[in-house]
């Protein structure tokens, strides 16, 4: 993609003086070391104290989460109609500077990660195995309601709710950095609520926890990356999945992409990154020529229209419930995606210069949302088309996720071609790896350097380690259960940041004029 954003400094945004970042960097390396180091050496005790944290705050502030991820999506409606809408991300004559195919296909690209390939067939199928909402499935029940109730649930997920958080946190840094020419760091929204106090430690501190949540954020995809490598290697090659293979392919594909980050391959990741929706593209094509076409239709217009009417009850019925199922699936989903703001927000952000609010939120909104939903749609519905002549998938979509896209893939595909499609997914998920990791260790520098875009090449390489080395320590740990439980962990204190963060955006936009109409 030759038009994404090259890592040199964004023009037109300021960056922190040594002095005002002094103590951020080893703060945030500090506290990553320890719990590398607590994690490697007290495994057991580490997966037993992950489990408690995730549970507690399940139980105390998932109903926070739910709150914090609602008022992002609000925030977000309310910026689209509201009358700050015409308020360019820069000055008042400035342009995009992409055309607006460029900037949509890089949103396009934004939409897709290793998450959702991991979970495209996985999710679908565990809550039509049985939710809350409408009990458990069996031969007898109802097959189509609990695959709609499965998909609503799935897209709920996945949907406006995740990117109202992208939006929000894209937008913020946008507008500070571009149009009040702050430094491009989260405490640069906090100004207009404690003033120079951003350039002393609560300033600092607020850095800090915005790098924590990164790292974990960004480590807990690689986590799940690394689980579909390991089936993918297991359904071509007899690779035994275990989390020996797991380690050495975190440490394999993070050696990669340091090497990325170190020799500053710019072009390399635009083209990795375009492969990477060539890729997905194919895999769907494939699937559409071999799969019943009418579930998959359905699902692509009648199960958006259910989880449009259901939004506001869906998020007001998960939001009061603390069951375990709400920590496994909502309240997980909603820390994942906190913890993912800065990153997928500091891209969003480089890449929109000169838009309108309105413009932005839009775009930001619908076009990620809508790649997402096709993509869900088209390998849920092929999904169900196959637990509905073979129930088996619905159980080892429950006990082994990354294991359940390539059991969708052989039964729906020939034999010679399903084996093509599983090793094009698994290299889909390598690059995403390798993608997700350059562009996390980018993100996590930025900050840490007060917004300098192109930091030392030894921050860039150790950053790049300590993401990989997090995964890996969660992995040895307590596996993909360790990987929810730290997501959901990691994104309380920056949950709490980002409130703050949406306040100083409308009391900044108070004081704004927004141009003539």
């Amino acid at each position: 993609m030759d038009d994404m954003p090259d890592k040199s400094p964004v023009a037109g945004a300021a960056i922190l003086h040594r002095d005002d970042i002094r103590g951020v960097s080893g703060g945030a390396k500090y506290t990553v070391a320890l719990f590398v180091a607590f994690t490697v050496l007290f495994p057991t005790m580490a997966n037993d104290w992950f489990a408690l944290f995730r549970d507690w705050i399940s139980q105390t502030a998932g109903w926070f989460y739910s709150f914090v991820v609602t008022l992002c999506l609000l925030s977000c409606i309310a910026l689209l109609f509201g009358k700050w809408g015409k308020i360019r991300l820069g000055g008042d004559m400035e342009r995009p500077e992409f055309s607006w195919l460029a900037w949509s296909a890089m949103l396009f690209a934004a939409g897709m990660g290793i998450g959702l390939v991991f979970w495209s067939v996985a999710e679908p199928l565990t809550h039509y195995a049985g939710n809350p909402f409408i009990g458990s499935w069996s031969e007898n029940t109802n097959d189509v309601e609990h695959a709609r109730m499965a998909m609503r649930i799935t897209y709920f997920h996945w949907g406006l709710h995740a990117w109202g958080l992208y939006a929000i946190a894209g937008l913020i840094f946008a507008y500070f950095s571009f149009r009040k020419n702050e430094a491009l760091t989260i405490r640069s929204a906090l100004r207009p609520l404690i003033g120079d106090a951003v350039d002393r430690l609560p300033g600092k501190a607020i850095d800090v926890v915005a790098i924590v949540a990164t790292v974990f954020g960004v480590a807990t995809s690689l986590g799940f990356g690394a689980a579909q490598i390991n089936a993918g290697l297991e359904q071509l090659f007899g690779f035994e999945i275990s989390i020996t293979h797991r380690l050495l392919i975190v440490a394999g594909i993070t050696a990669v992409a340091v090497f990325s980050v170190a020799s500053g391959l710019k072009r390399g990741i635009k083209i990795l990154s375009l492969t990477n929706i060539w890729l997905a593209a194919l895999i769907l094509a494939v699937t559409l020529a071999f799969a019943p076409l009418e579930p998959i239709l359905r699902n692509l217009t009648l199960r958006i229209g259910d989880y449009l009417w259901s939004l506001p009850s869906l998020t007001l019925a998960t939001a009061a419930d603390n069951s375990g199922w709400s920590a496994a699936w909502t309240t997980f989903y909603w820390g994942w995606w906190i913890s993912w703001t800065p990153f997928v927000g500091l891209f969003i952000a480089r890449i929109s210069r000169g838009r309108t609010i309105r413009e932005f939120v839009c775009g930001v909104l619908l076009i990620p949302t809508v790649v997402t939903f096709v993509w869900l749609s088209i390998m849920g519905g092929a999904a169900f088309s196959v637990a509905r002549a073979e129930p088996d998938i619905i159980a080892l979509a429950q006990q082994s996720p990354g294991l359940s896209l390539y059991t969708m893939i052989e039964a729906v595909q020939p034999g010679s071609i399903a084996t093509a499609v599983a090793a094009i997914a698994t290299i889909l998920v390598a690059l995403f790896f390798v993608t997700s990791a350059d562009s996390g260790t980018l993100v996590v520098t930025t900050l840490q350097a007060g917004g300098d875009t192109d930091p030392p090449l030894a921050e860039r390489v150790q950053w790049g380690i300590a993401i990989g080395a997090v995964a890996a320590a969660l992995l040895l740990a307590g596996g993909l259960g360790a990987l929810q439980a730290i997501a959901i962990a990691a994104a309380l204190p920056f949950s709490v940041v980002l409130v703050a963060m949406i306040a100083g955006l409308f009391v900044a936009l108070r004081k704004d004029r927004p141009p003539p109409a």
